[in-house]
């Protein structure tokens, strides 16, 4: 049923918008004669709501006209709502003067031009309420699956790993990527997080049919001209949708800043996004954020603490070497979860470690103490962390603070996450904690680095909590 709605979708979004600018128009009438809002009016000069309505429909259909001229019923997926809102307000602005021109013109008797403007104010109300209406619900769709567009990258290099980081952190999007072509057999054959490997680009029309793919991106390095316009050539005679990404001089696309100017694109370098006065502003955050959080924080530390000195001997704190901004080494602050000489026993389980890449992890580790195993559970074991952030040495948002071999073991492409403070929590520990596989939690950590704002920081400790208290994916 909602996905033939949405088949309707733009229609059904310009009738309720008609329907809104007439319920704007009742409402600004009800305020102005019923309510006597301003002043009074003369009974001599009332006007029924018969004659606001033909001016409301009227409106409306100016209203769909503008709000279509402005392209705002064709927006891209992933459209800010800034946008979104400039041109409800462009098209407000358009129709509120055509009207007070047309009052001015014909002069209609017995009317109150102050409708107008409540009329006017109450559209763009009506309107904004009703887009972000839609974004939730398309957003809620989108992650059940509904309304996706099956998505297939063309070429593994940085670029194609820029956009599934993207996808990854955004799946309200609605994209769902089958997979990836490239004619580099390293590349081509291997599987990324959960994206998967299908081959030589010469499988473009093969893949294409049999996943269905409604949409061909393709992120071939500029050299590779003559190869992009034979994909972009296949495209247009299997009726698929074909984009290129630029990968403009050589330079990896979060190197790459865009804005527009009057429709000619201006591309220049841009920096890491957590510099300057903006990582002033995050670590007078963390700070902030982190004493006041003591207030609760050290009781409970308290509590955990005495629970650890009852059920095993050994410490109570577990002090390990991570790796930090820029590859620095910290000692990072636990609390003690394994048995005490935990470490030494770790090279005979080798064998049944679950995770993938660099990472060692078990399920039900045979090293957990009965109270390690509840403090893991909801990550209370990570408390004493806020110290190393008074320190300096972590953030409470950031990529996963890593052990020293793992960052050995690491590929070009993943020392990226290396460039920012690492974080008690982060991007992926909101999106599927323990459950992803590596390369999926440095994508993520690496979309956090080029995208990050106060706001995407209070988000993801906003969406850690309830995380934590479930108990999602910890072990």
């Amino acid at each position: 049923m909602a996905e033939r709605l949405l088949k309707f979708q733009r229609p059904l979004m310009a009738l309720l918008d008609l329907v809104l600018v007439v319920a704007a128009f009742f409402l600004a009438w009800y305020i102005r004669y019923e309510l006597q809002w301003y002043r009074s009016v003369d009974p001599a000069s009332y006007t029924g709501f018969g004659f606001y309505l033909e001016i409301g429909l009227l409106a409306g259909v100016f209203m769909v006209a503008a709000l279509s001229l402005e392209g705002a019923y064709k927006l891209p997926r992933g459209a800010s709502f800034l946008n979104e809102f400039y041109r409800l307000v462009t098209a407000t602005s358009i129709v509120t003067i055509i009207l007070m021109m047309g009052n001015y013109m014909f002069q209609p008797a017995y009317h109150s031009r102050l409708v107008y403007g409540i009329a006017g104010l109450l559209i763009l109300l009506f309107l904004t309420i009703s887009r972000i209406a839609n974004r939730q619900l398309m957003a809620r769709l989108r992650r059940r699956g509904i309304g996706i567009r099956r998505v297939l990258l063309v070429g593994a290099g940085e670029v194609s790993r820029m956009i599934m980081r993207v996808l990854l952190a955004k799946p309200d999007l609605g994209f769902e990527v089958m997979g990836f072509l490239d004619d580099n057999p390293a590349k081509g054959k291997k599987n990324l997080g959960p994206f998967s490997a299908l081959g030589s680009i010469d499988n473009l029309a093969q893949v294409i049919d049999q996943y269905r793919v409604e949409e061909v991106i393709i992120t071939l390095p500029w050299q590779y001209h003559r190869r992009i316009m034979s994909v972009l050539n296949q495209c247009t005679h299997l009726n698929v949708r074909a984009r290129v990404v630029p990968d403009v001089l050589q330079l990896s696309l979060d190197q790459v800043d865009v804005e527009v100017l009057d429709g000619i694109p201006l591309l220049g370098v841009k920096t890491v996004s957590i510099s300057g006065s903006r990582l002033a502003i995050k670590r007078t955050l963390d700070v902030l954020i982190t004493l006041v959080g003591m207030i609760v924080i050290l009781p409970v530390m308290a509590l955990v603490a005495l629970a650890i000195k009852l059920d095993t001997p050994g410490p109570v704190l577990f002090v390990q070497k991570r790796i930090g901004k820029n590859g620095q080494p910290f000692n990072a602050f636990k609390f003690r979860s394994m048995v005490a000489d935990a470490e030494d026993l770790r090279g005979d389980l080798t064998d049944f470690n679950e995770a993938d890449g660099p990472l060692f992890k078990i399920k039900n580790d045979p090293r957990l103490t009965r109270t390690g195993r509840w403090i893991r559970r909801f990550s209370l074991d990570e408390l004493p962390q806020v110290f190393n952030v008074l320190r300096g040495e972590m953030s409470l948002v950031g990529p996963r603070p890593a052990l020293p071999e793992e960052v050995d073991a690491y590929e070009s492409w993943h020392r990226k996450r290396l460039e920012v403070t690492p974080g008690l929590t982060g991007m992926w520990q909101v999106s599927g904690r323990s459950n992803l596989s590596f390369d999926e939690m440095v994508m993520l950590d690496i979309y956090y680095v080029e995208n990050w704002s106060p706001f995407l920081d209070l988000s993801i400790m906003l969406r850690t909590i309830p995380k934590v208290l479930s108990g999602e994916g910890a072990y």
